[in-house]
């Protein structure tokens, strides 16, 4: 099965959306055209296809396994991701995540299988049956589109991208271009530069542990300004700094570190974050940016999000007044992990106090190009020295204690491969975990989109402000109504405490 599973009524869904050239529908699904053997984004501006030559693909890689090029007129793989990777909560979604976060090149197929609890031949044949693609399929398809991105929008020489992408070797690199998009990796670049009438932009890395610059599309509306300054205020010294303008931060990585500077691309004519990351390893940069992507959740499908909310009149104006708003997530899940423990039942202020007090004492150094920063401690240096340093209730530092011990051992997981029930029952067997972090840390972590916290204070503080129930029961209830958007519901109840 090659197609994205649909109904008769989904078809014609998709074929009205794609008939009427609908952008917000770019990403969400493919169009696949048999009679000119390629695949487009929905708003693509060719002749629309007779029904009879189109099939509809939830990725580029069941468009690839079809047989299908992509177009090289609407450019389907320059788009906004997904959102189904986020809104569902199912093994396939848990593995896209995992594929783009890069864990088949690190780890292969039995790898990816492993971190997701299942054989090898179990995942592919669900992922072939739901996806249209089997893992390998998927992350060729990715390594791709990553590739596709740096020769559009750096000016790196093509080992470098062929590196920076995932790919094996430059012969590998050459072929799948080749066959994905119908053009070498130099006619690829050429064309976008003619496309644009000037060069390709951005710093050309020759060697590992230089910079590059990227602009990373979101959908659209993008309150991207919001995203960063939540991420801003939180800036713990020395790991982030914030100017109101740009975030900037270093990043734990799998071969290295990193430090990545986030701004709102305001000389873009469509939403996007501009950043500028400097690497120790190219490799990670396949990573790096799917974690982008995730911290300031550009792929949110924000149209619909804000239509369900603006339905309800309690919300109405704060939807007006900040359209697209986004749920922030996170680089690191461990690191987000301690954070939350730390601040919670604190101000934002006191949390800060205490986690650069930590960072200070016991995080590690950035080192090489990155001389200057700090990385957040990991678990093991937490369980190793946390207790010199922690303060605050004996029960919450005997629980940030656990929390790393388990952590640092393996018998506590926290990533995105793993569903919300699951993160919400691991943490919760850890004694002085409950309902509140785990439900935070699904939202942050794993990119939840129906998490309401009713029990935090703020959350129901801002409720009573827009005239909705204050009592969390009350509350919980009367918030049923913006499923499956209640993540995004609390982002605007925080915004209108502060």
């Amino acid at each position: 099965m090659t197609t994205a599973p649909a109904t008769d009524s989904q078809f014609e869904e998709r074929y009205r959306a794609m008939s009427s050239r609908d952008a917000r529908f770019d990403g969400q699904f493919i169009t696949g055209v048999h009679s000119t053997g390629i695949y487009c984004r929905p708003s693509c501006p060719a002749t629309t296809p007779k029904r009879a030559n189109v099939s509809f693909y939830l990725t580029a890689a069941a468009a690839h396994e079809a047989g299908l090029r992509a177009c090289k007129r609407c450019l389907p793989d320059a788009v906004p991701g997904s959102p189904q990777w986020n809104i569902r909560d199912d093994l396939s979604a848990h593995a896209m995540r995992l594929i783009a976060d890069g864990v088949v090149e690190r780890a292969g197929v039995p790898g990816l299988a492993a971190r997701l609890g299942y054989t090898p031949r179990h995942l592919t044949r669900v992922l072939q049956g739901e996806l249209g693609a089997g893992p390998l399929a998927l992350a060729r398809a990715h390594r791709a589109q990553t590739a596709r991105m740096l020769l559009i929008g750096t000016s790196m020489p093509m080992v470098d991208v062929a590196f920076a992408a995932g790919f094996g070797s430059v012969r590998q690199f050459n072929d799948t271009i080749a066959s994905v998009y119908e053009l070498t990796p130099t006619e690829v670049r050429a064309r976008a530069s003619a496309r644009s009438g000037a060069s390709s932009v951005g710093p050309a890395p020759v060697s590992e542990g230089t910079s590059i610059s990227l602009r990373l599309p979101a959908r659209a509306p993008f309150d991207g300004a919001g995203v960063l300054a939540f991420l801003g205020t939180r800036a713990l010294p020395g790991v982030e700094s914030w100017d109101g303008v740009t975030y900037t931060r270093a990043v734990r990585l799998p071969s290295g570190s990193a430090v990545i500077a986030l701004r709102v691309d305001d000389a873009s004519p469509t939403p996007a974050i501009a950043c500028d990351a400097s690497l120790t390893s190219l490799a990670d940069l396949m990573p790096l940016v799917s974690r982008v992507r995730r911290l300031v959740d550009l792929d949110a499908d924000a149209e619909v999000i804000d239509a369900v909310l603006r339905a309800d009149d309690a919300l109405a104006d704060s939807v007006t007044r900040v359209p697209g708003i986004r749920v922030p997530g996170s680089v690191d899940p461990q690191e987000t992990v301690f954070r939350t423990l730390v601040g919670q039942q604190v101000s934002v202020a006191s949390a800060r106090t205490a986690l650069s007090r930590l960072t200070a004492a016991i995080g590690e150094p950035a080192v090489d190009a990155h001389t200057g920063w700090t990385l957040f401690p990991t678990p093991a240096q937490i369980a190793d020295r946390g207790a010199e340093v922690l303060r605050g209730p004996a029960s919450r530092i005997a629980t940030i204690l656990d929390v790393a011990e388990r952590l640092d051992a393996g018998s506590l997981r926290v990533d995105v491969g793993m569903s919300t029930e699951e993160l919400t029952a691991e943490l919760t067997a850890v004694p002085g975990i409950g309902p509140w972090t785990a439900g935070y840390l699904a939202m942050r972590v794993l990119g939840s989109p129906d998490v309401l916290l009713t029990s935090d204070v703020a959350i129901r503080s801002g409720a009573a402000r827009l005239g909705l129930p204050g009592e969390a029961r009350a509350l919980r209830a009367r918030g049923a109504v913006w499923a499956p958007w209640r993540s995004y519901a609390g982002m605007h109840l925080w915004r209108a405490t502060a």
